[in-house]
């Protein structure tokens, strides 16, 4: 760390999900961590940060208060205000900011950009074509074929990704779009891998990846119904092959962060690679900028090094003098309980019950996305609403304790998926 950096840290969390409160609890267990400040936040992250309201996309506002807070760090959570360069303008105020340029943001904010660069850094990825016509989506949909992958080229939250064997489906979504990716359909599992990274002049590039996690998209049992923007996931991933991390640090994350470098877009926060290991290797679904949610959940469950001074050293450019993250035995498993009518709506208002249950059980804790506070009373206020965390020795006994915290918890038309980490549990991916 810096030595004119203070021994105890001030932090400023910006978002309101689940992502945002799994990062505030760990700031809030770190022994360099002063306080914990979150803007806007949510019921759950007020156990564990003070609470501030702020615009996450007013740049300025978010500026001021962390000038106002005398904040050392900005977390910056979600994508957009990433994207729409919030970032840029905090740091403007000399600001430490884990989170990259509005322009390297651009790697999450446009899928048609992030194809480009890892072109240009020789990143495997699937072949693609970008469409901004109906004439040239059906020619990307002849040359492809079925099982069809059609994504927006922008931000969507998450659910801007349709695969689908139906054609129609296919070029409904497309028209939606002004413009979409469409790329051949990559077999085989998926594996989220994040890794803090940061760029100096003199240094080059340092990147410390995490450890592998794998998400579950769709919002039924089996991988059946519509995407959503992630309905549980697990760490480690004891079936993935032993050499995986090295792999992807030397083929696609360190070369992109050295590509970006190169375009004087110097990447500097969480690199989220999606992977796809399939029958012809590895191959990189998509990236973004900043923690994935509900990866980020099991993942700082197991963190077993303090979060602040890879966050600080990355903000800071000094990244390469921090050690790299290092992990508990064991294993998370995050369930995801959504409310009645996602992912195509929510449902608002409807009171949550059993959440002190849920916390008082052993190896299991509660982060909140979609709540809010209504009257004394914790109230379901999006699609995503908890993600269930359970740890224990083996990926079987995380399961068991996120089950026993989601059976302990009741709401109107609550939904989740009973299959989160099952077949990996089994030996069966």
């Amino acid at each position: 760390m810096p030595a004119d950096l203070p021994d105890l840290l001030t932090c400023l969390v910006i978002g309101t999900g689940g992502r945002e409160h799994a990062l505030a609890r760990a700031l809030s267990l770190d022994p360099g961590v002063r306080a914990v400040h979150c803007a806007p936040g949510n019921p759950g992250i007020a156990a564990v940060a003070t609470l501030h309201e702020v615009d996450p996309m007013d740049g300025e506002a978010v500026a001021d208060l962390a000038e106002s807070l005398l904040v050392d760090l900005v977390v910056i959570g979600p994508e957009a205000p990433l994207v729409a360069g919030v970032a840029d303008l905090v740091r403007a105020r000399g600001i430490a900011v884990f989170g990259p340029s509005g322009a390297a943001a651009q790697l999450e904010g446009s899928k048609a950009f992030a194809k480009e660069v890892m072109e240009a850094a020789g990143v495997p990825t699937a072949a693609a074509m970008v469409c901004s016509t109906p004439v040239e989506v059906q020619a990307a949909l002849d040359a492809y074929g079925p099982p069809y992958v059609v994504k927006d080229d922008g931000l969507a939250a998450g659910k801007g990704v349709v695969v689908t064997l139906d054609r129609d489906v296919a070029v409904e979504h497309a028209a939606q779009c002004e413009r979409v990716v469409i790329e051949e359909f990559l077999d085989g599992p998926e594996v989220s891998l994040f890794a803090i990274c940061s760029w100096d002049p003199e240094v080059g590039a340092t990147v410390y990846p995490l450890q592998p996690a794998q998400d579950f998209k769709r919002i039924h049992d089996g991988d059946e119904g519509p995407n959503t923007g992630g309905m549980g996931a697990y760490t480690p991933l004891p079936w993935a092959p032993a050499d995986l991390v090295d792999e992807v640090l030397c083929d696609v994350l360190r070369p992109t962060v050295e590509e970006m470098a190169a375009r004087d877009m110097p990447f500097t926060g969480l690199l989220y690679a999606g992977l796809a290991l399939t029958s012809r290797g590895l191959r990189v679904v998509e990236f973004n900028a900043r923690f994935g949610d509900p990866e980020t959940q099991p993942l700082m469950a197991l963190l077993d090094s303090p979060l602040s001074p890879l966050l600080m050293g990355a903000a800071t450019g000094t990244l390469a003098s921090v050690e790299p993250p290092r992990w508990k035995d064991g294993a998370a498993v995050a369930v995801v309980l959504a409310s009645a009518g996602y992912p195509e709506s929510s449902s608002k208002g409807d009171v949550i019950h059993g959440l002190v249950d849920a916390e008082s059980l052993p190896d299991v804790h509660v982060i909140h996305a979609g709540t809010a506070m209504v009257e004394r009373a914790v109230v379901t206020a999006g699609g995503r609403v908890l993600a269930v965390v359970g740890t224990g020795p083996s990926l079987a006994d995380a399961r068991d304790a996120a089950y026993e915290g989601v059976a302990a918890i009741e709401f109107e038309g609550a939904q989740h998926r009973t299959d989160i980490a099952a077949r990996a549990a089994a030996g069966e991916v």
